[in-house]
């Protein structure tokens, strides 16, 4: 079985919208190791429609380097009822039975759910995020789209581990706490 890891970069107050407005200058070499291990481990990237449109506009120009040649060749599945084509290599819609199709991929693969807050909120309501790796730049931008809704859910995480990168970004993993308790029963 596989996992189901999400990654963004993150406010302070939980903002996630348009992090290529704001997270830029906390970014440093640390940040670009982090994402590139998180991706390499990842067998298949799974994105909503707007972070998947956005991604097919800048990465297919791009090679010769770990992050576009790992984005270009992997399979690729965007949710997204409105999408009539997906044309960036080896990208597949899914539009019908969302959550059976993205709990087969995880059953089988390591997904990288990559931004995509819409879709993410959707997998925290059907428990299927294992991981969360949040980038978390120190500000405070008040408005914009939020990773965790207010009042729709109680989130109960754990952090696994917390690093300050160069550039005053922090990093979190962290776990659903149901999962970090199953896996410590399963230790002990």
């Amino acid at each position: 079985m596989g996992k189901l890891i999400v990654t963004c970069f993150i406010t302070l107050d939980n903002v996630v919208e348009d992090p290529h407005l704001w997270s830029g200058q906390f970014q440093s070499d640390d940040t670009g190791v982090l994402n590139g291990d998180v991706l390499q481990a990842a067998d298949v990237l799974l994105l909503g429609r707007v972070t998947y449109e956005g991604f097919a506009a800048a990465w297919p120009s791009r090679s010769g380097d770990p992050f576009s040649d790992k984005f270009n060749a992997m399979p690729k599945y965007v949710v997204s009822g409105a999408l009539e084509r997906a044309d960036w290599n080896n990208s597949t819609i899914i539009a019908d039975d969302v959550i059976e199709r993205i709990r087969a991929l995880r059953e089988e693969h390591n997904v990288l759910v990559w931004g995509s807050p819409t879709l993410v909120q959707t997998l925290m309501d059907h428990e299927l995020v294992d991981e969360y790796v949040l980038l978390m730049s120190p500000i405070v931008r008040s408005k914009g789209i939020r990773m965790f809704r207010e009042g729709a859910h109680q989130y109960d995480l754990r952090i696994t581990e917390s690093t300050a990168l160069g550039g005053g970004m922090l990093a979190l993993r962290m776990t659903p706490a149901a999962a970090a308790a199953q896996e410590e029963d399963t230790r002990t």
